[in-house]
C-alpha cells in the first residue's frame, strides 16, 4: 500500500523536540536577550521543518566547558530514557550545547543511541562522513575560542588585581566593597575594611591564636559564635568547611588571591572564593 504525500507530511509533524537554551552567567540571564532570541528562533526552527516542540530546557547562567549544568543533565536523562519524550534537540549553534569537541560528541552519540538526534539552527548538518568531521571542527574551534578568550580574561584581572581594584563577587568577612575611582563610563572598586564586622574578625583571630579554655579548632570557634549569637553578616549561623584553619588569611594582612572560574566568553569570568574557612551553614 502506497502512503500518501498526506501521511507523509502527518508523520513529519509527529517528530518530538526539545529545545535546550543556555547563556553562561546568571548576570546575562538577567540582562540579556539572548534566551529570548533562542527560543523565538528555536520555535520558528520547529514549525518550518513540521517539529512539534514538546519541551523547553533552559540553562540560565552555565558553562559549556563541562557538563555541571542542572538543565543538560535533566534533559540527557530525559534523551537516554525509554522511550524517550522527544526525537530531536534544537539548539541555536553546537557551542550551546559543548564548547568542548570531546564531550560534544560523546554526548551526541549517547543520544544517538537512543534515537535522538542533536540539530543546530545555525550550523544545520547532515549524518554523513563529511558533515560529522565539519561538526567536530567547529566544535575544536569552540573550544580553542573558548580557552583564548579565558586567557584575556586572566590577563585583564589579574592586571585590575595589580593596579589594588576588587574584581568582583562577596568580599571576605569584615570588608566591603567600596568605589574608588571612575574611568570613563566604569567604576574600579576596592576593598577596605567593614567597621560592622572588624569586631568579629578580630575576636576570630584572638579565639584561635589565644582561645578562652574552650575554643582554638575551627569548630570550637564556630560554636563559640553560634552560642553567643555573633551572627554572619547576613544573619545566618556559622560553620566550618574542613581542611581549611583559618578564615581568609590573606585578605587580613592586605593581599587578595585571585582564582577565577572562566566560561566560555571572554567577558565571562566569575570569582570563586575558595579559601574561606567560615561561611554560612546553608552554603555548606
Amino acid at each position: 500500500m502506497t502512503t500518501s504525500a498526506a501521511d507523509k507530511s502527518q508523520h513529519r509533524v509527529m517528530q518530538r523536540a526539545a529545545l535546550y537554551l543556555r547563556v553562561s552567567t546568571a548576570r546575562q540571564a538577567e540582562h540579556d536577550v539572548s534566551i529570548p532570541d533562542q527560543k523565538r528562533q528555536g520555535e520558528a526552527y520547529c514549525e518550518a521543518r513540521g517539529l512539534q516542540l514538546v519541551e523547553t530546557f533552559i540553562e540560565p547562567g552555565a558553562s559549556a566547558t563541562n557538563d555541571r549544568r542542572p538543565e543538560f543533565q535533566r534533559m540527557i536523562e530525559a534523551g537516554t530514557s525509554k522511550p524517550a519524550p522527544f526525537d530531536v534537540v534544537v539548539v541555536h549553534s553546537f557551542s550551546r550545547f559543548f564548547r568542548d569537541h570531546f564531550e560534544l560528541e560523546f554526548y551526541v552519540r549517547k543520544l544517538a543511541k537512543n534515537g535522538v538526534k542533536l540539530v543546530s539552527i545555525m550550523q544545520e548538518m547532515g549524518d554523513d562522513p563529511m558533515h560529522v568531521m565539519m561538526r567536530q571542527i567547529m566544535a575544536l574551534f569552540d573550544e580553542y575560542q573558548s580557552k583564548e578568550n579565558a586567557k584575556h580574561v586572566i590577563r585583564a584581572l589579574k592586571e585590575n588585581a595589580r593596579q589594588g581594584f576588587w574584581n568582583g563577587s562577596l568580599p571576605p568577612i569584615g570588608y566591603r566593597v567600596v568605589a574608588a575611582e571612575q574611568r570613563g563610563a566604569k567604576t574600579k572598586k576596592k576593598l577596605e575594611i567593614d567597621p560592622l564586622h572588624a569586631d568579629t574578625v578580630r575576636l576570630i583571630y584572638r579565639l584561635a591564636l589565644e582561645g578562652d579554655g574552650t575554643t582554638g579548632q575551627i569548630k570550637n570557634i564556630v560554636s563559640y559564635l553560634n552560642s553567643r549569637r555573633i551572627f554572619t553578616r547576613d544573619g545566618g549561623r556559622w560553620g566550618h568547611r574542613p581542611g581549611s584553619p583559618h578564615p581568609d588569611p590573606p585578605h587580613l594582612y592586605g593581599r587578595a588571591r585571585v582564582q577565577q572560574a572562566f566560561q566560555d566568553r571572554g567577558i565571562e569570568a566569575g570569582q570563586r572564593d575558595r579559601h574561606r574557612s567560615l561561611s554560612i551553614g546553608s552554603q555548606i
